[in-house]
C-alpha cells in the first residue's frame, strides 16, 4: 500500500507540472503600406509619428508597430506607388484595426502655397483604419489608400484633415 502511494506521488506531480505550462504565444509578420488616390494638390504632408495595431487574441490588446517617426508626402504616392510605413511582428489573430498616431506639423501645398493641416475635429492625433482579418504565420501585407480628394476639407482658407484611408487588401 506504501509503494502505491510513492508512485502516485510522481504520477500527481508530473501531471500538474504539465497543466501548468504557459501557454505558447504564436507572432505573426505584419507590413503596413500607404498610397494615395490622385487629387488636385501640390502637396500633402503627414507627419506619422507611430502606428499600433489592435490585434484580438484570447483578449483584445494594443501593440506598437515598429515605425520611423517620419514625415510622409503622400502626393508621392499615387499612380501604384506605395511606401512601407510600418513592418513587425504581432501576435497572432484577428487584426481588428492599426492606428496611425500622427503628429502635429502637417501642411497641405495648393497652387504653391503651403497651408497648415487641421487635424480631425475631435482633436484626436490618432486615424483609426478597420481592417478585421485574421493574421497567418507567414506574411500578412496590407495596403492602406491614403484618398486625398475626400480626406482634405477646405473652409474659408484652412484646411483639415478628415482622414478617409481604405484597406484594399
Amino acid at each position: 500500500m506504501k509503494t502505491k502511494r510513492l508512485l502516485l506521488v510522481p504520477v500527481i506531480f508530473l501531471s500538474f507540472t504539465f497543466s501548468c505550462k504557459e501557454k505558447e504565444i504564436k507572432f505573426s509578420p505584419v507590413h503596413f503600406y500607404l498610397m494615395d488616390s490622385p487629387s488636385g494638390f501640390d502637396s500633402i504632408n503627414i507627419h506619422i509619428k507611430k502606428i499600433e495595431a489592435n490585434v484580438i487574441t484570447d483578449s483584445a490588446v494594443w501593440v506598437p508597430v515598429a515605425t520611423k517617426d517620419t514625415m510622409v508626402n503622400v502626393f508621392h504616392l499615387q499612380d501604384s506607388i506605395t511606401l512601407q510605413v510600418a513592418h513587425d511582428n504581432v501576435p497572432m489573430g484577428l487584426l481588428k484595426r492599426i492606428r496611425f498616431i500622427l503628429g502635429n506639423d502637417n501642411s497641405v501645398v495648393v497652387k504653391g502655397i503651403s497651408y497648415p493641416l487641421q487635424l480631425p475635429a475631435a482633436g484626436s492625433p490618432a486615424l483609426l483604419i478597420d481592417i478585421d482579418k485574421k493574421l497567418n504565420e507567414v506574411f500578412n501585407g496590407f495596403i492602406l489608400d491614403f484618398d486625398a480628394s475626400q480626406s482634405i476639407i477646405e473652409d474659408s482658407g484652412s484646411y483639415r484633415l478628415e482622414p478617409v484611408i481604405k484597406l484594399l487588401r
